[in-house]
């Protein structure tokens, strides 16, 4: 058979070069894939070449543009294979396949035009574009008689040889058909014959085959993997339809609050599942949740505040990716649970201030607001008030609070309150606030001007100059403003003066005299000024009263007494008093006192027997000194006395007494020059005559009658003169009748002093501790005032004094040479005095005197009581 297919291809060759000859081209055919040496045709006997032409007139082949994959043979002038023949590489699908090629034959040169036709063999099987094709269907959504087109297989090679055909590995769910896309392909459709069933077979794999028209017949094949796709049929199922979860409210912000699961009986997209959260209630969760979409996590992404919101409520919903995508709720109920971190916070409502110190106990001063935003015990709130205080805190109702005044207030005690109220509430552990007030307390004119003492005692000396500022009182008024704005005032109502009489000549005067008179007081600061000099003979003790008043509303007022005594200065000598009228029997009969004869000369008279004895009270000088004190103390003393004289003078009582018995030697006459001088500083002095004549005894007794009786009319007697008979019975009479009214006085006088010391009550001044005692200190001794008493106590009969001094017996020592038998009497034998204590004094009866609580000068001392009785 293969002899027979050569000769056949032969006679072809033949055919066709013969008729290249005669057409001018030379045409071969050749089949693709001949083996290379393969001898295509004999081109130099074709182109009637002779043997050994060929190769001598150089005939040679020249390609054109393609791989000629021939070659020509110089010496035997074939055209021969040289190497593959693709038709496929050389031509691809065109028909026919014809390469053109040109020889060249030299001398002469000539062109021949040779076309080499390759032909087809059955060398390329099908081929489909993938070796698998995976295809989705879905089940029960696809029904049958849904056609899946699928490409089909190509072929390389040309004619009978790409014609393809296809079968389908067999399949009770799937059928293959065929359709013609033109008169030479055919395009493949795989028929559902049955609904699929995931759950029975999830993957099909069924083999298609294409096979072309070559002979023998080549194929090729592709797998076809057809998935059952699930259907989206199933929505996801969480595990709870409702979750509750509790989470504090000072949990962190990522706290995991709690997962949610959901399944999904359906598989890939439609099993798979993305979580949201929606329907927040209330619409703030969504700042504070966060849902992981993957994982269903739930997180915390603020901070929880319990106050705000206790409870959140919220959807999750889960969504599987199927199309269309199914869904599946639940819902999740999230309590926030109370911590103690809110403290109890204290507002102000209401205050009124300041509060009146007047203001009655439980007036309300603010009302309060105390709230705490938690919740239970974390929000129940107990206050108090913080120091101790006037003020306390009440509750009205739930939340609200009344700071109320619990005591009376004194606002000259505190003045303002920094009142601190706090709360505290009952977590654990407790919180605590605190809300300041200040509290400030107005003033009410509830406090009169005080005065420190209730009585001054103000020290002056006499003779001050006028304005001089005698003292300064102070009122102190613990109010403010006007309440505690003091002006001070004379008080006229509780005032007066006691004055003394203005002379001792006997002129009338004196009296209670208005305080204002003497001093003023100013308004402002309260000092004392002195109006006028005062004058202690006129006036020792200015008694007063001086207001404080404030300005409030009504005015307050408080008084002070004020005892102005006035310190005597010695600005008074010594006076010379007249003789009063005396018989001669109270000289014991032998001496006479000094008549007034010679008053008027400033002479004094006096008469003594002879032989009368020592220590005969000759005559008595009377003096007064209008000072007080040591200024009124008085000394007498004889001018140029001799030492061993007849007379000496008492140095205390001014008696004048023989200082031995008198005899004719001593003389008919005699003048004494006596000097009267107080204890002042400087000493003051008077001085007095006295002319002493010594007479018979019956004489004498004559001459004190007449001068008794001549002594009633002292301006009227001259100096010296004689009376006769008439005159010395008219001078007895006279002395009878004083007599008589002398013992009639003193028998009356001691009725009425027996019945006051029997039915009245013994004065206790002398006897018993009393008020304070001003005492004051002298070089001579030591004086007071009494405060509650002062006796009337004379030496002799002269005018009582307006005070009451008091010595104390440290007398100076008496003059060398005084006789020792001086008729002066002992400070103790002074009548109303004491035995405890010997006084000497010169007093006149005062009104009792309050108390004196402070001497107002620098030489004063306090005595605890009156001195000792």
């Amino acid at each position: 058979m293969g002899s027979r297919w050569c000769a056949a291809l032969l006679r072809v060759l033949v055919l066709q070069a013969a008729w290249a000859l005669a057409g001018g081209q030379v045409r071969y055919s050749v089949a693709e894939e001949a083996k290379a040496g393969t001898v295509v045709g004999r081109l130099s006997q074709d182109l009637g070449l002779e043997a050994g032409e060929a190769e001598a007139r150089r005939l040679r082949l020249v390609a054109q543009g393609r791989r000629a994959s021939v070659e020509l043979s110089g010496a035997s002038g074939a055209l021969l294979v040289s190497s593959r023949l693709d038709r496929e590489e050389l031509c691809g699908k065109s028909a026919p396949c014809a390469l053109r090629l040109e020889v060249l034959l030299e001398r002469p040169l000539r062109v021949f035009h040779v076309e080499l036709e390759v032909t087809d063999i059955n060398d390329n099987a099908p081929i489909f574009p993938a070796a698998r094709k995976n295809l989705s269907i879905a089940e029960f959504t696809t029904l049958p008689g849904s056609r899946f087109p699928l490409e089909g297989a190509s072929d390389a090679d040309i004619g009978a040889n790409a014609q393809l055909s296809y079968t389908l590995s067999p399949s009770e769910h799937f059928a293959l058909d065929l359709q013609k896309s033109n008169e030479r392909n055919l395009v493949p459709e795989l028929v559902l014959t049955k609904s699929l069933d995931r759950e029975t077979i999830p993957i099909h794999r069924l083999v298609l085959t294409a096979s072309d028209g070559g002979r023998p017949s080549l194929t090729g094949t592709m797998e076809l993997v057809i998935s059952v796709l699930d259907v989206n049929d199933n929505p996801p199922q969480c595990n709870q339809s409702v979750y509750k979860v509790q989470l504090p409210e000072n949990a962190t912000e990522g706290t995991l609050i709690m997962r949610v699961n959901a399944m999904d009986p359906d598989e890939g997209s439609n099993s798979e599942v993305t979580f949201t959260a929606t329907s927040f209630i209330p619409p703030s969760g969504r700042d504070v949740i966060s849902v992981n979409p993957k994982t269903g996590e739930i997180h915390l992404t603020a901070a929880l505040d319990f106050e705000e919101v206790s409870v959140f409520d919220f959807r999750i919903e889960a969504r599987d990716h199927g199309t269309p995508p199914l869904s599946g709720h639940c819902s999740v109920e999230l309590e926030v649970l109370d911590v103690n971190d809110n403290a109890p916070e204290v507002r102000v409502t209401s205050l009124s201030v300041p509060v009146a110190e007047d203001a009655a106990v439980g007036t309300v001063v603010a009302v309060l607001s105390v709230s705490d935003r938690d919740s239970g015990a974390n929000g129940r709130v107990r206050c108090w008030v913080w120091p101790a205080s006037p003020f306390g805190v009440e509750a009205t109702f739930s939340g609200s609070y009344s700071l109320v005044l619990r005591e009376a207030l004194d606002r000259e005690r505190v003045s303002e309150y920094e009142v601190e109220v706090r709360a505290e509430d009952g977590g654990a552990p407790a919180l605590r606030a605190s809300r300041g007030l200040r509290v400030p307390v107005s003033d009410v004119n509830d406090n009169a001007p005080a005065f420190a003492q209730a009585v001054y005692t103000v020290l002056a000396r006499e003779n001050n100059a006028a304005g001089a500022e005698l003292a300064r009182l102070w009122a102190r008024d613990p109010d403010e403003a006007g309440n505690g704005r003091v002006s001070y005032s004379l008080w006229e109502g509780g005032a007066g003066a006691l004055s003394s009489p203005s002379s001792w000549s006997g002129a009338a005067g004196g009296g209670w005299r208005p305080a204002s008179s003497y001093v003023s007081v100013d308004a402002e600061s309260g000092r004392v000024w002195a109006l006028q000099p005062l004058d202690y003979e006129e006036l020792q003790v200015l008694q007063f009263e001086v207001r404080a008043v404030d300005a409030g509303e009504p005015p307050l007022s408080g008084n002070a007494t004020v005892q102005l005594f006035v310190l005597d200065e010695n600005d008074n000598a010594p006076a010379l008093l007249p003789p009063p009228a005396a018989s001669a029997a109270e000289a014991g009969g032998a001496a006479a006192e000094a008549t007034a004869a010679g008053w008027g000369s400033g002479t004094l008279w006096a008469w003594a027997a002879w032989g009368a004895p020592a220590g005969q009270v000759v005559a008595k000088i009377r003096a007064v000194d209008a000072d007080s004190g040591y200024n009124a103390w008085l000394r007498y003393e004889l001018r140029e006395a001799r030492p061993k004289g007849p007379f000496r003078v008492g140095l205390y009582s001014g008696e004048v007494s023989t200082a031995r018995p008198l005899d004719e030697a001593d003389g008919a006459r005699h003048t004494l020059l006596i000097v009267v001088r107080d204890h002042g500083e400087p000493a003051r002095s008077a001085t007095a005559t006295l002319s002493v004549s010594l007479l018979e005894a019956a004489e004498a007794a004559l001459a004190a009658a007449a001068g008794s009786s001549s002594s009633s009319s002292p301006w009227r007697a001259a100096p010296g003169a004689e009376t006769g008979p008439s005159g010395a019975s008219a001078a007895t009479n006279v002395w009878l009748v004083v007599a008589i009214c002398a013992v009639s006085s003193l028998f009356l006088l001691a009725v009425v002093l027996y019945a006051a010391a029997r039915w009245a009550p013994r004065a206790a001044v002398l006897s018993a501790p009393g008020p304070t005692t001003l005492v004051c200190a002298s070089e001579v001794g030591s004086w007071s005032y009494s405060q509650r008493h002062s006796r009337s106590l004379c030496v002799a009969d002269g005018a009582a004094k307006s005070d009451l001094m008091v010595f104390s017996p440290n007398f100076p020592p008496p003059p060398p040479g005084a006789a020792p038998k001086d008729p002066q009497p002992e400070p103790s034998a002074l009548p109303h005095t004491v035995s405890a204590n010997p006084l000497l004094a010169f007093s006149l009866s005062l009104p009792p005197l309050p108390s004196l609580p402070r001497p107002l000068c620098s030489s004063c001392l306090y005595g605890g009581s009156a001195p000792a009785a």
